[in-house]
């Protein structure tokens, strides 16, 4: 028997699947590494992922 594979939810347009990126700021740290500001993606907060819509029905049961 095969196993179906879970439904994966979209990528985020605004990221395109890559949430938090670490920016050089330009500077060094007294230990001589660099200086870095990690930012977040504010669409998805940090998932990567969009939330589906939910599924309306046509209105029969």
């Amino acid at each position: 028997m095969t196993h179906r594979a879970p439904a994966q939810q979209p990528l985020c347009r605004d990221c395109d699947g890559f949430p938090v990126v670490a920016i050089d700021t330009g500077s060094l740290n007294p230990d001589g590494t660099r200086n870095t500001l990690h930012v977040t993606c504010r669409a998805c907060q940090g998932t990567g992922r969009t939330s589906s819509a939910p599924v309306l029905s046509g209105g029969r049961a």
